[in-house]
């Protein structure tokens, strides 16, 4: 394959992040297939222009089902928000697209595993978006875990904290509304964290988990960018029901027999968005905050008494995944690279003919997780995955 053909279905916050990564890949990854950029939708006619022009896309339309239609797309890439995620991606693997949905991959687990059977039934590649997995230093933990370095594993404990809906005036936007979101930060936060333990350190047995709605209501939204909304204020301002989780937390089981602690908050003042975890076991730990996206923290028992302690890892010298492509050793990298390494994964895979990781199985596994909290909260007990 010396060509891949995007047409692309959001163009806001993640679509930005995905547009950026196509530009940039063959800038520091030449031995890549060049992502062509062609269509991009929205529904919003002049906005979606407007935004085709300043992202670098070569046409537009204002019809999902158009897209997916044309003959110039090979991929649909999809971005939107998570009640489309399911309709979009039927109809792509229909017509023989391979598909890249961000996360959660949809509104429920059926649909989740109806979206995976579609996509294998076609023969097409499919991508779930967990971007995280793509920094180097979460690379690093992951070598560190799989070689044995870190001995047995004991505890993988993750944390997500963001403050931006602490507010009790922030608007009500769709990433608070169930029907269109699926969950609150349960679906949006924790998601990663359960992506990242189950790359890191294996499948989850079962769960046990609370959650909590701190705001119960909030003003209408009359304009909503990305993570920024507008809306009326005041006493006198409609509002309507906010129907996801402000938080949640959960307790869990590995196969393996480790323990896992996980919490997703956008209710933790002071951070803005705090994505981090650490891991144990009987050689050494590891530690991760993406604030500080570039380091690992790393420990290790046979280090002689009077030196033990964490030491800190740049993951930016060539010894580290895609460092090579970068700067020179010490030079950082930021969020946005993470969705050029996504990208990087995904063509080589559609090149070489294999699904690229981690994709719509990941996904699913993910979302049973999620629905097995959501069924332990709401019944108070622990929930096996195997009853999801």
């Amino acid at each position: 394959m010396n060509q891949l053909r995007v047409g692309m279905i959001g163009y806001k916050f993640m679509g930005k992040a995905h547009s950026n990564a196509y530009r940039s890949l063959p800038m520091f990854f030449p031995q890549a297939v060049k992502p062509e950029m062609a269509v991009l939708c929205g529904r919003n006619g002049k906005a979606v222009a407007e935004a085709a022009d300043q992202l670098g896309w070569q046409a537009y339309v204002t019809d999902w089902k158009e897209l997916v239609a044309r003959d110039d797309v090979d991929l649909i890439d999809i971005n939107a928000p998570s009640d489309a995620h399911k309709e979009i991606a039927l109809a792509a693997a229909r017509a023989g697209k391979h598909i890249f949905c961000e996360k959660p991959l949809a509104l429920t687990l059926s649909d989740a595993r109806e979206m995976l059977e579609a996509a294998e039934q076609a023969g097409v590649r499919h991508m779930v978006g967990f971007n995280y997995r793509f920094s180097p230093a979460v690379k690093l933990a992951k070598k560190l875990v799989e070689s044995g370095r870190l001995g047995k594993i004991y505890h993988f404990r993750a944390w997500f904290l963001q403050d931006w809906i602490l507010d009790p005036d922030f608007p009500l936007v769709w990433r608070l509304q169930k029907d269109i979101a699926g969950s609150g930060s349960h679906g949006d936060l924790g998601a990663h964290l359960i992506d990242l333990a189950h790359y890191l350190v294996g499948g989850i047995r079962e769960v046990i988990g609370m959650s909590e709605t701190f705001i119960k209501e909030r003003p209408l939204a009359e304009e909503m960018t990305g993570l920024s909304a507008k809306g009326a204020k005041g006493k006198d301002a409609p509002k309507g029901p906010v129907t996801v989780d402000d938080a949640t937390l959960f307790l869990a089981r590995f196969e393996n027999g480790a323990l896992g602690s996980f919490e997703a908050t956008r209710f933790a003042a002071g951070h803005r968005s705090t994505n981090a975890f650490e891991i144990n076991g009987s050689l050494g730990s590891v530690k991760f905050d993406f604030e500080r996206m570039n380091e690992l923290e790393v420990y290790f028992t046979s280090d002689e008494e009077d030196v033990q302690g964490f030491r800190r890892v740049l993951a930016t010298d060539p010894a580290h995944p895609y460092a090579e492509a970068w700067w020179p050793p010490g030079h950082t990298i930021g969020f946005e690279h993470t969705f050029i390494h996504e990208v990087l994964e995904l063509t080589q895979a559609i090149s070489e003919g294999r699904q690229p990781v981690p994709n719509f199985r990941d996904g699913v596994q993910c979302q049973a997780v999620l629905e097995a909290v959501e069924r332990s909260a709401l019944e108070r007990r622990w929930v096996s995955l195997a009853e999801m």
